[in-house]
């Protein structure tokens, strides 16, 4: 019951961390910086947080009279590749926009759910059902109709859709090495060491692209901290937190509401317009989710708390 209980909860906490990170395309979109120095200061300045969080898991782990276990050089070499991995998501996703128009960009992006099922599969032999695959693509070809109005294959674009496939490997190799961690780590730990390397990876790479690494008002800090606080320290955290107790795969496909949820919030925030295809395609993965749910119960990872046998992880 109780491990029924933890993926509940971890499930409304990972729609919670794609609802935060889903803000991160309107943060870039506002922000007054290039886009590669917006990745960096998202990944710097949401460090004093992850910190703090850090520091408070440790004392509640003291006061619990809790063994702390203790950072291995593998942990460490690990939580590295997943900090380059998630800086190599961000590097290639701006990068990916320049070359290919933003539906390509967004929509190869968003293959990562592909890569990630067949990873959980691989390594952690996590069960894949016909049903789960079949709500794995009707997701996919709702998230092409979300974002894919302009969507269009041509020569022109093929370097660009390249990179935004490999945009969607960059993070499913983040998130399969994240849930990997959580067998060990709480998310905190892996949110803090890894957001350092994205932030160290992201730093030289800004530098070289010639963008300014300050913001020139208060308007655009305010819109950087809130994309390093809100996005990334909670949204990613978040994310983080529940792939301890719920499949990659599933958590994989679920994160797909981030681009419903960014075509929600820009046609209020930012005026684009969402018409009813759109809405359409938000609506077919928002049952295809209920429908992957289904479908993991039946494979009876419904209450998976890392692992096949059904351990508990790092808190």
């Amino acid at each position: 019951m109780a491990q029924h209980q933890a993926a509940r909860l971890s499930l409304f906490i990972l729609v919670l961390g794609a609802g935060l990170v889903a803000l991160s395309p309107i943060f870039v979109r506002l922000s007054e910086l290039g886009p590669t120095a917006t990745a960096f200061h998202r990944a710097f300045l949401a460090l004093p947080i992850l910190f703090l969080w850090l520091t408070a898991g440790n004392s509640a782990s003291r006061e619990r009279d809790a063994d702390r276990k203790e950072l291995t050089r593998k942990d460490f070499w690990l939580l590295g590749l997943a900090g380059l991995f998630f800086a190599g998501d961000l590097a290639t996703w701006h990068w990916s926009i320049t070359l290919t128009s933003v539906a390509n960009a967004t929509l190869f992006a968003n293959s990562a759910p592909i890569f990630v099922t067949l990873g959980a599969w691989f390594l952690f032999r996590e069960r894949v059902t016909p049903l789960f695959l079949l709500a794995l693509a009707a997701a996919l070809i709702g998230t092409m109709i979300v974002v894919g109005s302009s969507f269009q294959i041509d020569r022109a674009h093929m370097l660009g859709d390249g990179v935004g496939v490999v945009t969607g490997m960059f993070w499913a190799a983040y998130q399969l090495t994240v849930k990997h961690l959580r067998k060990r780590l709480s998310a905190a730990t892996i949110m803090t060491w890894s957001s350092l390397v994205t932030a160290a990876a992201l730093l030289p790479l800004a530098l070289v692209s010639g963008e300014e690494l300050v913001a020139p008002t208060l308007y655009g800090w305010g819109i950087l901290l809130a994309l390093a606080w809100l996005s990334h320290a909670g949204g990613q955290g978040a994310i983080a937190q529940a792939l301890a107790h719920l499949p990659a795969g599933f958590s994989s496909l679920v994160i797909l509401l981030e681009p419903v949820v960014a075509a929600f919030l820009a046609w209020i925030i930012l005026a684009e317009p969402l018409g009813p295809l759109q809405a359409a395609g938000g609506a077919v993965v928002l049952a295809s989710i209920v429908v992957a749910r289904r479908a993991t119960k039946t494979a009876g990872d419904d209450s998976l708390v890392d692992g096949e046998n059904g351990r508990s992880s790092a808190s």
